[in-house]
């Protein structure tokens, strides 16, 4: 049977201000599952199999309000969904800071029409509607365990497909290989992973 990484949560390098942003693509391993038993979340290895970031959610699926982590149990965001209105939308607060009077980001579902078909996707706000990203379902299909973000140019600054191992096993649609391009931090990367796993209900 292939594996989705070894375990390995030993760090090899030391904690650096710029920890989450690098110059060089990163590839990471996403797996939408706790390490936690009888736990639900999600788990993140990068490139040398080792985990760098995780969510343990000991609620039901589908969770109001989970949280993001580093592999020291460092809380990076706390992420929210709001049901006030037809189309529900998920908070981002920095930390756990879900006092704040604004998120740092928020997303919203999306709906236009393409040729005459409905392509759904998923809108970041950054602040103002001038600084935003797109959270995508690939062929336009926010059920899709594949899925890409850009940004306001319309740039892909990250991409998630299916894992797919050296033998050419495909796994479930619950392991999936994230590339995310340089110069993006890949923790608010990780936190619009986790929001479209929980639009997925799949944390």
């Amino acid at each position: 049977m292939a594996k989705v990484h070894s375990l390995n949560i030993t760090p090899t390098t030391t904690c650096s201000s710029n920890e989450y942003m690098t110059s060089k693509r990163e590839t990471f391993t996403i797996w939408m599952k706790s390490l936690v038993m009888q736990g639900n979340g999600c788990t993140a290895f990068d490139e040398n199999g080792e985990l760098v970031y995780r969510i343990d959610n000991y609620d039901d699926k589908h969770s109001n309000e989970v949280y993001l982590m580093d592999l020291r149990g460092k809380l990076l965001f706390s992420l929210c969904e709001k049901k006030m209105s037809v189309f529900p939308s998920w908070n981002g607060y920095q930390s756990n800071d879900i006092d704040a009077k604004k998120p740092i980001f928020q997303v919203r579902k999306s709906c236009k029409i393409n040729l005459g078909n409905k392509d759904y996707s998923y809108k970041v706000t950054m602040g103002s509607d001038s600084n935003c990203y797109r959270l995508e379902g690939l062929n336009g299909k926010s059920s899709s365990p594949a899925f890409r973000i850009r940004d306001n140019n319309g740039g892909v600054v990250a991409e998630a497909k299916r894992k797919q191992s050296s033998s050419g096993v495909v796994f479930g649609d619950d392991v999936l290989t994230l590339v995310v391009e340089p110069h993006v931090d890949h923790s608010f990367v990780m936190a619009l992973v986790t929001v479209y796993g929980l639009i997925r209900h799949q944390i």
